[in-house]
């Protein structure tokens, strides 16, 4: 049995950034990951996850900041 890495029917992001503090985030985590070995499979899924919670993450400042509904 599969599951998908997303289910936007169930998805809601209760804490909205400003699109600063996203961007700020982003940046921090994309430093993060990038030190991951490419080879350790678990290192890559955690490197995976977060950066697609924090793309999600900014998404939803943007969408904020210009009143947009996703």
């Amino acid at each position: 049995m599969t599951r998908q890495l997303h289910d936007p029917t169930s998805y809601t992001n209760s804490i909205v950034l400003d699109v600063d503090s996203a961007r700020s985030l982003a940046r921090e985590d994309l430093d993060h990951v990038a030190d991951a070995d490419i080879n350790d499979h678990g290192a890559m899924i955690r490197a995976a996850v977060t950066l697609e919670m924090r793309l999600r993450s900014l998404l939803t400042a943007l969408d904020a900041q210009e009143n947009r509904t996703p």
